[in-house]
């Protein structure tokens, strides 16, 4: 736990901690407003909420209605019975600082497919039309602030009840456990993984879902698509496909291993991640632009270009785990840091750290191409207005602020050897200037 908050002094940490969970709801609610109702433009709500007041932005919240409630009820239950059900290969997590090692069913890849085939056959049959997702999407967002706020409640009640492993715990202030979470692998039952529905299943599954719905609107609406639509679809999908060919690679980073399961990764996934995440395809809908073929192909190449080489960073790393450091990096032998650390239980083990490769341009290279790769996919909205561009803002501080985190957290594990890391590596994230 104390991983979490090392990476900034206490003050730093409440007023982050503060805000975000007073301000992340009503932001969801007025950026949605702002791309559907006021044109994309963020002068128009400041204009409108200067007029109207608070009481203006009460009105313009939406109620949680039924019809929300039971969409996300139905595609909760479905992600849930797919994550369960579907076959999938036996993986297991990395050993925790508690000696846990989590065991996963990795069925995602097949999940996203039958999720996809199925909307699409929802809708191709005329069973379920997306634009109904689409219409009533304020009122979606609402239930899920509300409900993922319960269900973050659930979750730090289990934490001091009924925790599923030892990897969990109380740091005596509620708000920070709360926030951060009281288990790192929360699970019901023995093979319900909370983090893989909430992170994976959940917040990834929407953005791809939302995105197809984004373009059928598009489709519905005006007898065809754009081309700054297809661009941004398909982008989001390839990144979101990519996501789920690699998801036992992401069982192994930050989100899953590190960060426990609180306000900031389960909420965060439950509700920012379909909303915010997905806003540039949400802006393209009303704000059809075209490209031209040329732009068109230009942006999905280099979007294309951004996101394989995002993938290859993370192949790239977990061969060179799989294989214990006995394999070609961009065909030669890698170099590397053999470092050891110290588990909580005393026990002594050993790291290999790789220096060489995508890892030997700095020490978090793979935010660079996933930070163009969102560019790439905002950019078909052009300049007409900013907060289209809000997604590839705030995924720079993210990511900026992960990479700090992860520092820290790896500074205080491996001691002299990340000095030495360091040294070798240099850079923190963008070769040659940070």
């Amino acid at each position: 736990m104390a991983e979490s908050k090392t990476a900034h002094s206490p003050l730093v940490t409440y007023f982050s901690m503060i805000s975000l969970l007073t301000l992340c709801p009503p932001f969801v609610i007025l950026l949605w407003y702002t791309m559907v109702h006021s044109d994309g433009s963020i002068l128009k709500t400041l204009d409108y909420l200067r007029q109207h007041g608070m009481k203006g932005f009460v009105e313009i919240w939406p109620r949680p209605t039924a019809t929300a409630w039971k969409i996300i009820a139905a595609y909760a239950a479905f992600e849930a019975i797919l994550q369960l059900l579907l076959p999938g290969k036996i993986v297991r997590g990395p050993i925790s600082p508690a000696g846990n090692q989590p065991v996963y069913k990795a069925n995602g890849m097949a999940a996203y497919a039958v999720t996809l085939i199925t909307y699409l056959c929802l809708w191709w049959f005329g069973i379920f039309n997306p634009l109904v997702v689409y219409d009533h999407l304020g009122e979606i967002f609402s239930a899920l602030i509300f409900g993922s706020l319960v269900f973050c409640i659930f979750l730090y009640i289990k934490g001091h009840l009924a925790p599923s492993s030892t990897d969990s715990g109380s740091c005596g202030n509620i708000i920070i456990d709360f926030y951060w979470g009281m288990e790192l692998y929360p699970r019901i039952g023995k093979h319900f993984d909370i983090k893989v529905f909430t992170n994976c299943r959940f917040g990834m599954m929407s953005w791809a879902v939302l995105a197809v719905t984004y373009c059928i609107k598009q489709y519905e609406e005006n007898g065809t698509v754009t081309d700054s639509m297809l661009v941004n679809t398909i982008l989001m999908l390839v990144y979101v496909t990519k996501f789920f060919w690699w998801e036992a690679g992401y069982w192994n980073t930050m989100d899953i291993a590190h960060d426990r399961a609180g306000f900031y990764i389960c909420w965060g996934c439950l509700v920012w991640v379909p909303s915010i995440y997905t806003s540039p395809g949400m802006y393209l809908v009303n704000h059809p632009v075209n490209l031209g073929t040329q732009l068109a192909l230009s942006i999905l190449v280099a979007g294309i270009l951004c996101i394989y080489i995002n993938y290859d960073c993370d192949r790239q790393r977990q061969e060179f785990r799989r294989t214990n450091g006995k394999c070609q990096v961009w065909g030669k032998a890698p170099s590397k840091i053999v470092a050891s650390h110290t588990t909580t239980s005393g026990e002594t083990k050993t790291s290999l750290l790789l220096t060489s490769g995508w890892w030997g341009l700095s020490r978090h290279f793979h935010y660079v191409p996933e930070i163009l790769g969102a560019f790439f996919w905002t950019v078909p909205a052009l300049f007409n207005h900013f907060l289209p561009y809000f997604y590839v803002i705030f995924l720079t501080i993210l990511l900026f602020d992960r990479a700090k985190r992860d520092d820290d957290r790896c500074r205080s594990k491996y001691g002299k050897y990340w000095k030495l890391y360091c040294e070798k590596v240099p850079n923190r994230i963008i070769p040659g200037v940070y």
